[in-house]
């Protein structure tokens, strides 16, 4: 028998299952023992030529489905929701019964499915056990409050001055300092980040789920970005109103609250004075849209962080996802006004909230204080949120999940409302000094201070708040500027997933009691209330502005539901078929969002805007050619004609924003007095101007300006006085 070799050796080490062929080493000892007997072979069992033949493997048999596993009662639900919300879509013939009678059947199905575990929403994180120690540190503490004395006191006259603006920011500082806990098992991010950009080697690992997310930031950015410049395609009065605020802002007029257009908080017009020196923009409409097309992404993270905290990391890309390409948002941050200022600090006062009061940590609570401080300088809605988070605080400790912590959460309240006293301080100044300008536009929508209301007020509150809960699924206003009119404000697959996730979220509360469920379905409500309110105008209800910053509950809700359908199918439909007919499913539902998104707003909400919206640009550019030809503009007027142009706005896209070209009908002789070319531009129904004009300056042409909009009503007249004929008169 030859002697086994090294290769021999090391295999049969390898294969350690083979019991019986291992290969051992001897010892000194045992190897000369082994040297002086002979080895004899192992005998060899005797085989019949019989046992020699190899039999055929057999084939290996699946087991059979088990169809009683099969999800078809999550599945019947989800097609039943579907067509229901379907047939809520606007058409001639457009009734609410079969779609209700749809819906109700659906969402029989659906608690089926879900108690029997077909459609399963994500758990929610368990509450931590730290405390608070509720203790701060003094020194600081005393700081900020003399800073802040300090800051109040300098905060007059509604202008930001170098000097209350450190007051103030020190004051900040110092209270953050006062109450911030330092977590001694956690490094501070400004150290990680020195850290990772100090390393001389960085490794980027790409993961399937990373590319996920790159492909859905990449659609979120196209559905908020695309034809910016054309959609939509023309201002209206309050983008002039806006766009005077920002020129002021130029000239040195650093107001803390502009008085114009009954009022307007601040954030906007310094936004706009950065983006048009950043982007190079200019004082223009594009100025206003790219600012507040930035708002609406800025908010996107928050929402990612929200549904994270609330169901994890499949939620957040979900809520993401249809957040990002829904019509609703896109539009409210299309439009060029201060709208999506309101869900962008609802966000993150309500994350850092929630993540606060579940692990117990002192900082979020700063933060989210911060947050809201921050977005009460933002649009005037977002002055409902401080109602909500005490609402969240009482929900919290009227449940269980609060054991051991009420005391802490008061104590977290207060800490939580002191950082948003701070950050509001200029406001605060300034309502107290002008109370009249400060709450003027909100009680003109909640009184009678400009009308009188249209019946009792109980009446009309209930009234407005039965139209803003229908606004999703059924009909979201008659404001066109931001909206399509007389439609849900879902498109067909997130209306439905909405109602799901409602009635989702209410059993499992009634099974649970868990407090977030409850206040996730009631802060849509009360972060509608803006828009109830408008109890002097209900035809303002539903406003998709003034309910915005119900948008950041509704987007978690949606994603919440269609995560529990997936976790469902997932736990039935095992294996690669499974996986297969899940990610099918998932993708045509996005894909069928996505498709009705986008023609939403770059079709209908377009084609509704230019309809509805006056062709200034046009108008911009006549006036532009007229001063590039004769070197000046200053002759050049706009005749109003009643529901037309603003005669503010032409001189925006010619360069001028500062100047109102209106000249009125009794006007017009004054122009003699001016000599040079003049140039004349009047609405095509305007013929007793037009015969005034042609008295005054006879030598004078009319000409009739084609709109290349094709649209009806968008022409007018241009009437020419050379500079011969002006200089005769």
């Amino acid at each position: 028998m030859e002697e086994p070799s090294v290769l021999d050796y090391l295999k049969s080490k390898l294969k350690f299952w083979e019991k019986g062929n291992k290969i051992e080493i001897p010892s000194e000892e045992e190897a000369g023992t082994a040297a002086a007997e002979p080895v004899q072979p192992p005998e060899q069992p005797s085989v019949s030529a019989e046992q020699l033949e190899t039999p055929a493997a057999e084939p290996l048999k699946r087991p059979p489905f088990d169809w009683t596993k099969f999800p078809w009662r999550a599945l019947l639900a989800l097609v039943f929701i579907l067509f229901a919300q379907r047939t809520f879509e606007p058409s001639e013939n457009r009734a609410a019964a079969p779609g209700l009678f749809l819906y109700a059947i659906g969402l029989a199905w659906l608690v089926l499915a879900f108690l029997r575990g077909e459609w399963k929403p994500a758990d929610l994180a368990e509450a931590g056990a730290g405390s608070d120690t509720l203790r701060a540190r003094a020194i600081p503490l005393a700081l900020a409050g003399v800073l802040s004395v300090v800051a109040f006191a300098f905060l007059g006259n509604n202008m930001f001055t170098l000097l209350n603006v450190t007051l103030w920011l020190a004051a900040l500082a110092c209270f953050i300092w006062a109450f911030w806990v330092e977590q001694p098992d956690r490094e501070p991010w400004w150290q990680r980040a020195w850290r990772t950009l100090a390393s001389s080697e960085w490794r980027i690992s790409i993961t399937r789920r990373s590319l996920l997310v790159l492909a859905v930031i990449g659609l979120v950015v196209f559905f908020r970005v695309h034809n910016l410049g054309g959609v939509p395609s023309e201002p209206f009065s309050d983008h002039a109103e806006k766009i005077l605020d920002v020129y002021d802002v130029t000239q040195g007029q650093t107001s803390i609250f502009f008085p114009r257009n009954t009022g307007r908080e601040a954030i906007q017009m310094y936004l706009t004075v950065a983006v048009a020196w950043l982007f190079g923009t200019g004082l223009s409409f594009l100025s206003l849209k790219i600012g507040t097309v930035l708002c609406g992404l800025a908010t996107l993270p928050y929402i990612y962080l929200l549904a994270k905290e609330l169901g994890g990391k499949r939620v957040a890309l979900l809520a993401l996802l249809f957040a990002g390409i829904a019509y609703w948002p896109n539009v409210i941050s299309r439009a060029g006004l201060r709208f999506p200022l309101y869900p962008l600090f609802v966000a993150p006062t309500l994350f850092y909230l929630l993540r606060g009061l579940r692990t117990r940590n002192r900082n979020d609570f700063i933060l989210s204080g911060i947050a809201l401080g921050i977005g009460l300088h933002g649009y005037s809605p977002i002055r409902i949120l401080p109602f909500v988070v005490v609402i969240a605080i009482l929900l919290y400790l009227l449940h269980r999940q609060s054991q051991g912590a009420r005391k802490q959460a008061v104590i977290w309240l207060v800490i939580l409302a002191s950082a948003s006293l701070v950050v509001f301080l200029p406001l605060l100044r300034l309502w107290l000094e002008y109370p009249d300008l400060f709450g003027y536009r909100a009680f003109s929508r909640l009184g009678s201070t400009e009308t009188p209301l249209p019946g009792p007020a109980w009446q009309v509150f209930f009234s407005n708040l039965w139209n803003a809960l229908k606004m999703f699924n059924w009909d979201d206003g008659e404001i066109w500027v931001h909206s399509v009119t007389h439609r849900p404000a879902l498109d067909v697959v997130t209306g439905a997933l909405f109602l799901a996730g409602v009635v989702l979220l209410l059993v499992r509360y009634v099974r649970s009691r868990n407090w977030t469920d409850l206040f996730l379905l009631l802060s849509v409500p009360l972060l509608q209330l803006p828009s109830i309110l408008s109890l002097a105008y209900p035809g303002e209800n539903p406003a998709l502005n003034r309910a915005g910053g119900a948008l950041v509950p509704v987007f978690v809700i949606v994603a919440l539901a269609l995560d529990g359908l997936w976790t469902g199918l997932r736990s039935r439909l095992t294996g690669r078929g499974g996986a297969i007919l899940t990610w099918s499913l998932m993708l045509v539902l996005a894909a069928w969002s996505s498709f009705q998104n986008y023609d939403l707003v770059f079709r209908q909400y377009a084609r509704q805007f230019d309809g509805g919206a006056w062709n200034s640009s046009e108008m911009g550019a006549v006036i532009e050619q007229f001063g590039l030809i004769y070197g000046e503009t200053d002759t050049v007027w706009i005749v109003p004609y009643p529901y037309w142009v603003d005669t503010r706005l032409p001189g925006v896209w010619a360069g001028i924003p500062n100047r109102d070209f209106a000249a009125w009908p009794e006007q017009l002789e004054t122009t003699l007095e001016v000599s040079g070319p003049k140039l004349f531009i009047l609405n095509v129904e305007d013929a007793s101007s037009l015969a005034r004009l042609q008295e005054l300056y006879p030598q004078g042409t009319c000409s009739r300006f084609v709109s290349e909009t094709g649209l009806e009503g968008k022409d007018f007249l241009i009437y020419f006085v050379p500079p011969a004929a002006a200089g005769e008169q």
